[in-house]
């Protein structure tokens, strides 16, 4: 497999690190709706404009469209406003330790429906990084929530496992950036009809830092996305999905820098980190053994 697709899911986890900052940042000021919605306006105008760079959208395919446009509305209008409301719910820590959880649905939907040969190393890899982004993850300032709340970030792992084998399907019909162009604009139009038909336009109401700190995070966390996208169309999924899972160890770094005094080193949180550099060693450097 080239080491290009190991390059953009590791880069692809850290532009998803530095929009979980922003998106916590930007929370603090406003809702989730807002955010969400933000979100998905910025990741339309951006794709769309970078469609005529990469070649223009091509001849149609119906095939991939319907694959791209799924997985804009389970991964992006479902997964991504899970994580939204997650984060707000159940706090960043205990929302991250749970959609990580994504890469072993991944792992598991490629074996039974693309028929991916996963080696031991890649399946152990696998493991230890869902184990490391939990230890990681919870090592976090511990917010109060309802058990019942923690449906939340599980429905999200789940989405965010699916949307991989679409992406994967549908760029055997369509590139990566028309492709995800489909994607976000097919979320952007699905959230906003529900807005109006639950009369909830006023929750887009955001001004000031957090209108900033949520543009920001809609431009890295569509970047990550068509990165994501890119790693699948020269990877496989039990490879891309476990990388791209690696965020939580690009959020302790910036946390340190931008969000002193609500993420605290401990000892969990660096056996945490160790256990996710093994398991990115297990699956880019023993993939064939």
């Amino acid at each position: 497999m080239p080491r290009t697709a190991h390059v953009l899911a590791l880069a692809a986890a850290l532009c998803s690190a530095g929009a979980t900052i922003l998106i916590r940042q930007g929370l603090r000021g406003s809702g989730p709706y807002a955010g969400f919605w933000i979100n998905l306006v910025v990741g339309t105008v951006g794709l769309w404009a970078a469609v005529p760079l990469a070649g223009g959208f091509g001849p149609p395919s119906a095939a991939g469209v319907a694959f791209f446009a799924l997985a804009g509305l389970i991964g992006t209008a479902g997964g991504r406003f899970l994580r939204f409301v997650s984060i707000e719910q159940v706090g960043a820590s205990i929302a991250a330790a749970l959609i990580n959880l994504h890469p072993l649905v991944a792992s598991g939907l490629a074996i039974l429906l693309l028929g991916e040969r996963v080696t031991a190393p890649i399946l152990g890899g696998t493991m230890v990084i869902v184990l490391g982004t939990g230890l990681l993850s919870a090592g976090g300032r511990r917010l109060g929530f309802r058990p019942g709340q923690l449906a939340l970030p599980i429905l999200a792992a789940a989405c965010f496992g699916s949307v991989a084998i679409l992406r994967k399907l549908g760029l055997g019909h369509t590139g990566a950036v028309a492709g995800s162009a489909i994607n976000v604009t097919m979320a952007l139009v699905t959230f906003s009809a529900f807005l109006v038909a639950t009369g909830n336009r006023s929750a887009l109401a955001c001004r000031g830092r957090s209108l900033a700190y949520f543009v920001a995070a809609g431009l890295l966390e569509n970047a990550a996305v068509l990165m994501t996208v890119e790693a699948l169309g020269v990877g496989t999924v039990s490879v891309v999905v476990p990388l791209t899972g690696t965020a939580p160890i690009f959020v302790l770094s910036l946390s340190f820098f931008f969000l002193r005094g609500v993420e605290t080193l401990s000892g969990r949180v660096v056996l945490g980190t160790l256990l996710i550099v093994l398991g990115v060693v297990l699956v880019t450097a023993l993939p064939g053994r």
